[in-house]
């Protein structure tokens, strides 16, 4: 890695015109950024000018079939460096017509995940993703073990499956001999930029999502790791600020010659990126997240809050900013389960259309939407999904409709925790199950009873990305200056909000008795 982000001789251009293709090359290039967002779901990527706008047509997106990171089984790190490996191909053949040279690349990729690599930094285990439980037994150790209160907000992390420690535990006891082989511990990202440069540090931001980060100094947590028995040379090490991976192995640099010269910047964590994207990097503006799964955060510059409440993490963006906020295990997942099992002819227009002449909670049904497992708010490990309320009447469309809503009531609460960080603050919705849906659109604003206003960036995260590795060389002046595209909005229905919140009711009692 180097010690700088480098400072390039910048050329002017124009947004592409493939017909004037040669005309272009031959005028002064502004500043190119290449990002992309590795998701459980696939991979996007695409160019960035130097204002942090998408440069039209550059956009590509592959989707793949490693359902076991949201599933919560083993998944293949290698098969999925591979993917990324195609998609960068891809990404790379299609920004040769667009732009003589790239100037940096950004990335980011889902938070939690965790593999072991050997001497010769090869993966000796599965990749472990975010929806895992199997680590539940674990969890209850790390509580006896540790003061989970004095832990959570200095690591920003509750005790749970999904994050390293509770990992750790478990692959410690129940896969003993791939624990032994493995020599360092790391995220996918890692993983990837280990391939791709030799190298195994890793960025802040990745780092703060691990249960094992301390946010408050922005190092590994020594107490945790002293009581884990993982040494600091397990670990990658924290990249300072502005140091960037220069120049690939050879095989890549010969594969993607476009990117000769282009600074490599550490990658983030999606849900940072997702943030920035759409424009909520101060506290008066969240992001509402559904994509394969669902999350709720706010963003902005200061210190680790010196007691955070107990359904939220707080992780990291940079070395200044935070992501305070939570996250549900099921969204956009649990709507597509249901899809693929009740196996409709009808295509999503006439699904959107049924699904709106469906009177809020009127089917009769309470969802506790945890097929995935739960985080926030409860952070039970060992949550199962439920559906109770079932007659010989109910229909499978009015089985969807509750599952959306369960999710929505997921979100009413952790709204209100989230105004004990960042009361009263705008929500903004992203992501793509969601971006997709009006119905769930204007669920959300009905039940939350607070207008939702819809992000037009359509690939919020790399955006993300982008303008992040664009501030730390220098080329914007800070996240705070740079405005998101909206789309739209959703104005509540009150008397609707008020029908939901007897639902909220009925499903928390239901959570109490099954799960707490």
């Amino acid at each position: 890695m180097s010690t700088v982000l480098d400072e390039a001789v910048l050329e002017d251009r124009p947004e592409v015109d493939l017909s004037v293709i040669a005309a272009l090359r031959a005028e002064p290039e502004k500043t190119v950024v290449l990002a992309f967002d590795i998701g459980t779901s696939g991979v996007r990527a695409g160019l960035f000018d130097s204002r942090g706008d998408e440069i039209a047509g550059s956009q590509i997106s592959l989707s793949h079939e490693f359902i076991d990171l949201a599933g919560g089984t083993d998944a293949d790190a290698d098969a999925l460096i591979d993917f990324v490996e195609c998609a960068l191909d891809i990404a790379v053949a299609r920004a040769d017509s667009f732009a003589s040279r790239v100037d940096y690349v950004a990335a980011s990729c889902f938070w939690h995940s965790l593999v072991g690599v050997d001497h010769n930094g090869r993966a000796v285990t599965p990749l472990l993703g975010w929806a895992d439980t199997r680590a539940a037994q674990a969890v209850k150790e790390l509580r006896s073990k540790f003061d989970e209160k004095e832990a959570h907000p200095r690591t920003g992390s509750r005790f749970h499956p999904s994050y390293w420690p509770a990992k750790l535990l478990w692959l410690k006891q129940e896969r003993s001999e791939l624990f032994t082989r493995t020599k360092r511990w790391l995220s996918f990202s890692d993983y990837l930029f280990l391939r791709l440069f030799g190298d195994t540090k890793t960025g802040v931001s990745m780092a703060s999502a691990t249960g094992l980060f301390n946010q408050r100094t922005c190092a590994w947590d020594r107490e945790l790791l002293e009581g884990l028995s993982v040494s600091l040379d397990q670990l990658p090490v924290i990249a300072g600020p502005g140091e960037t991976f220069q120049r690939p192995a050879e095989e890549y640099a010969t594969r993607w010659p476009l990117l000769d010269g282009a600074a490599w910047l550490p990658a983030i964590g999606d849900g940072a990126a997702n943030n920035i994207g759409a424009g909520c990097v101060t506290p008066d503006r969240a992001t509402l997240m559904i994509g394969t799964s669902g999350a709720m955060r706010v963003m902005f510059a200061g210190d680790p809050p010196a007691a955070l409440p107990a359904e939220l993490f707080c992780y990291r963006a940079d070395r200044t900013r935070l992501v305070i906020g939570g996250a549900l295990s099921d969204g956009g997942g649990l709507y597509r389960w249901m899809k693929d099992t009740f196996r409709w002819t009808y295509d999503d227009p006439e699904l959107e259309m049924k699904l709106a002449t469906i009177e809020p909670d009127a089917h009769g049904l309470t969802v506790l939407p945890f097929w995935s497992g739960e985080r926030a708010t409860g952070w039970s490990s060992s949550a199962q999904g439920s559906i109770v309320g079932l007659t010989a009447h109910t229909k499978p469309i009015d089985i969807l409709r509750a599952g959306m809503e369960a999710v929505c009531y997921r979100f009413a609460l952790l709204r209100k925790a989230l105004d004990k960080v960042a009361p009263k603050a705008t929500i903004v919705a992203a992501g793509n199950a969601l971006l997709s849906s009006t119905v769930w659109a204007q669920m959300i604003a009905d039940v939350l009873g607070q207008r939702i206003e819809i992000s037009g960036v359509s690939e919020a995260s790399s955006r993300g990305a982008a303008l992040l590795a664009l501030e730390a060389a220098g080329k914007i002046d800070c996240l705070e200056t740079v405005e998101a595209e909206l789309a739209n909005a959703f104005e509540p229905d009150m008397t609707r909000h008020e029908r939901y919140a007897g639902a909220i009711e009925r499903q928390q009692k239901l959570y109490e008795k099954l799960i707490k």
